[in-house]
């Protein structure tokens, strides 16, 4: 971590311990046989704290709730920035912006904008997404990612149930420099995790010290899901609601039951595509909202 993240994560820890004191389908990976850490935790459920760096409390902004990114967003330097404010109520989210994907097939998955749930504004993506793999769907962006090297990604996601065992993808990137194979995040063994679709690497490791040292998602809640690619290093950084996820941490050194399978192999993505839905391998289906969603070449924060 940059000595930016370490002043950032000391303060974010300052600032929980004061909170506290106040009162295309694989079903890769072993089962892990430890419980996974508790999302309900001070720690992993902290959210819209300050974290003491002007620059990074600068930037939590609220997101501009247009549908397309506005002056506040350029204003911030934000490569994409979109409330879904502007889109219409059971329609696709602003087609300026995002594109319906169903690669390779399609079948029971359906997304739109909704009203009934947001983090901001009125409006935010309802994700309807059905068992089996057919049965997935994404909107996607392919211009905002494909100008940064240095990829940081904002989202808040609301899910209805927790994780199962399953694994399933709620956020997929394609990597041109990896035969065009997708780097996915979502759900194993009931745990937000990585997985690398060329050779099935996950990030953690499926064992039982790598599922504990992630987290899991509740479900009701919106959650705020942060992350950075380092693009020339082949890095990756994970924050839940503000907080590192040491599970989700790439460094580029190996770390037993954590990063050994990672980094198994070189990679260097060139990622050309952001996608967010979700795609089931074990028949889970979940109804799940996203909003407030951003990319840009610093890190962003949860914001308001």
């Amino acid at each position: 971590m940059s000595a930016g993240g370490n002043r950032r994560a000391a303060a974010v820890a300052v600032a929980l311990t004061a909170a506290a004191c106040s009162g295309h389908a694989y079903e890769g990976g072993s089962p892990g046989s430890s419980a996974p850490g508790d999302a309900s935790t001070p720690a992993a459920m902290a959210m819209d704290a300050g974290t003491g760096d002007p620059d990074l409390d600068a930037a939590n902004a609220t997101p501009t709730p247009d549908g397309a990114p506005g002056a506040a967003a350029l204003d911030a330097g934000l490569a994409l920035s979109d409330g879904f404010e502007s889109a219409a109520v059971g329609g696709p989210p602003n087609p300026a912006l995002w594109s319906v994907v169903e690669p390779s097939c399609s079948g029971t998955g359906s997304l739109a904008v909704d009203d009934s749930e947001a983090h901001t504004g009125q409006h935010s993506v309802r994700v309807d997404g059905g068992g089996g793999y057919c049965n997935h769907v994404f909107f996607s962006n392919t211009s905002a990612i494909s100008g940064l090297s240095q990829v940081y990604a904002r989202f808040f996601v609301r899910l209805d149930a927790p994780l199962a065992q399953g694994h399933v993808t709620f956020l997929a990137m394609e990597d041109q420099n990896d035969g065009d194979d997708d780097v996915r995040m979502g759900g194993q063994d009931a745990i937000l995790m990585y997985n690398r679709q060329s050779d099935d690497a996950t990030l953690p490791t499926l064992s039982p010290t790598g599922v504990a040292d992630s987290v899991a998602l509740p479900a009701a809640t919106w959650t705020c899901v942060e992350f950075h690619v380092d693009e020339s290093a082949g890095t990756i950084d994970t924050w839940v609601n503000g907080v590192e996820v040491p599970g989700l941490v790439e460094n580029g050194t190996p770390v037993a039951d954590i990063s050994t399978q990672w980094l198994s192999k070189t990679w260097r993505p060139s990622l050309v595509s952001f996608q967010l839905g979700w795609e089931s391998y074990a028949d889970e289906t979940m109804t799940l909202w996203f909003d407030d969603v951003a990319l840009a070449a610093f890190r962003i924060g949860c914001g308001d």
